[in-house]
C-alpha cells in the first residue's frame, strides 16, 4: 500500500475531506487508512462537495474488493492499482469515476511550498497573486461545508451498508 502514490497513511477522515477539498475538482480521490476498522482503507472521492468513502479490504486469498452501491456486483482485484484503474471508468457503484489522484507526493510538495511561501507571494515574482489569494480565501470558506457534507454522506452510506 505505501507503494501507491494515492494512499496517504492514518491521516483521519477530517484530513482526507481537507486534502480532497483543497484540489476541489469532481473525481478528485485519495486513499487512506479507516478510522473505525483496522486493517481496512478508505477510498475517498470527491463529487459535487461531498465525499464518498468506500472502504477496500483484503480478503484471504489476497484479492482487493471495494464495497460499492448495494446491488452493484463486488469485484476481487489481485492489486489495489488495478482497482482504481477499473474505478475509473463510468458505472462501477461508486459516486463517480476516479479522475484526479491527489498524491501524497504531491500533497507533501504544496505543503512544502506553502511553508516556504508562507507570505502569500509568488516565488517568480516576488508580489501577491490577486487571484491566487481569491481562490485560497473560498476554499477556506468551503472546508467546514465539505466536512459536513462528507460527514452526512458517510451516516447515509452506513445506513444503506448496515440498515
Amino acid at each position: 500500500m505505501e507503494n501507491l502514490s494515492v494512499y496517504h497513511g492514518p491521516i483521519g477522515k477530517e484530513e482526507g475531506e481537507r486534502r480532497l477539498g483543497q484540489d476541489g475538482r469532481d473525481g478528485c480521490y485519495l486513499v487512506r487508512n479507516s478510522d473505525s476498522v483496522p486493517d481496512v482503507f478508505c477510498l475517498c472521492v470527491l463529487c459535487k462537495g461531498y465525499v464518498y468513502t468506500y472502504r477496500l479490504h483484503k480478503d484471504d486469498a489476497g484479492s482487493w474488493a471495494a464495497e460499492t452501491t448495494p446491488g452493484v456486483k463486488k469485484r476481487y482485484f489481485r492489486k489495489i492499482k488495478n482497482l482504481i484503474a477499473a474505478f475509473q471508468k463510468p458505472g462501477q457503484g461508486i459516486a463517480m469515476p476516479l479522475l484526479y489522484p491527489v498524491t501524497a507526493q504531491t500533497r507533501a510538495q504544496t505543503h512544502t511550498e506553502a511553508e516556504t511561501t508562507g507570505n502569500g507571494l509568488s516565488q517568480t515574482h516576488g508580489s501577491p497573486n490577486p487571484f491566487l489569494q481569491q481562490q485560497q480565501r473560498q476554499r477556506q470558506r468551503q472546508q467546514p461545508a465539505h466536512a459536513a457534507q462528507g460527514q452526512k454522506n458517510r451516516n447515509k452510506e452506513a445506513r444503506q451498508a448496515f440498515g
